[in-house]
């Protein structure tokens, strides 16, 4: 038997700088080593006008690569109790390098290839000055599987290539609930551990589709 072909929407991101804080740490900005399915979701979301605009299905496939990590010093602008504006704080902010971020969508490409090529609001990653270079092309997977390499893919039974992470998936209109799941990822980009499940590129690459990443999946649970 042949593997079956299909054709998608590959987004490839780039930005001179990114940092996805890790939650975990309070205090200090420690940076994850990729974004979290909830980040890359809000981008999108943020391209096509808002939430309401995003079909509450939409799942992607994405990739993750950087240059290398290093620190630098930050001047944060918190709100008080009250809500109002405190006093400006320096603070040591971890930061990736030449970071490189490939999104799979295989539905409504056609719509996603105008939304991202005129974005409603300015593509960035994290924060508002870490604006994103874009570049789109059509290509097509097979269904055989492919290598962890650079993915982002759910966490199953059995992978054992990567990194496990615990990462927002998706985040309440009201963000006061979040969904966590478990990923696996590989900084260095070199796993050859093969995603059962997963679609392949021309290169080996898996790409994995992750859970539905809509505030409305969290809304309704």
């Amino acid at each position: 038997m042949t593997a079956t072909e299909s054709t998608v929407l590959e987004a490839t991101f780039t930005a001179p700088v990114a940092s996805f804080r890790n939650p975990l740490y309070a205090g200090v900005q420690v940076t994850l080593p990729c974004p979290p399915p909830a980040t890359v979701g809000g981008m999108l979301a943020g391209a096509a006008g808002g939430w309401d605009a995003v079909d509450p299905g939409l799942r992607f496939a994405m990739a993750f690569r950087s240059g290398g990590k290093n620190t630098d010093y930050e001047t944060y602008h918190p709100l008080d109790a009250t809500g109002k504006k405190a006093s400006p704080t320096p603070r040591h902010r971890e930061f990736l390098a030449a970071a490189v971020l490939t999104v799979w969508l295989s539905d409504d490409t056609e719509t996603w290839w105008r939304r991202l090529r005129r974005p409603v609001w300015p593509l960035r990653l994290g924060r508002s000055q870490d604006l994103v270079g874009l570049s789109l092309r059509m290509v097509t997977l097979t269904s055989e599987p492919g290598a962890l390499r650079s993915a982002i893919v759910p966490d199953e039974t059995g992978l054992l290539g990567g990194t496990p992470l615990r990462l927002p998936t998706a985040i309440s209109p009201r963000r006061d609930r979040t969904t966590w799941n478990t990923y696996r990822y590989d900084s260095s980009g070199l796993s050859q551990t093969l995603v059962l499940g997963s679609r392949s590129t021309e290169e080996g690459q898996a790409v994995a589709l992750l859970p539905v990443c809509h505030p409305d999946a969290v809304a309704w649970r």
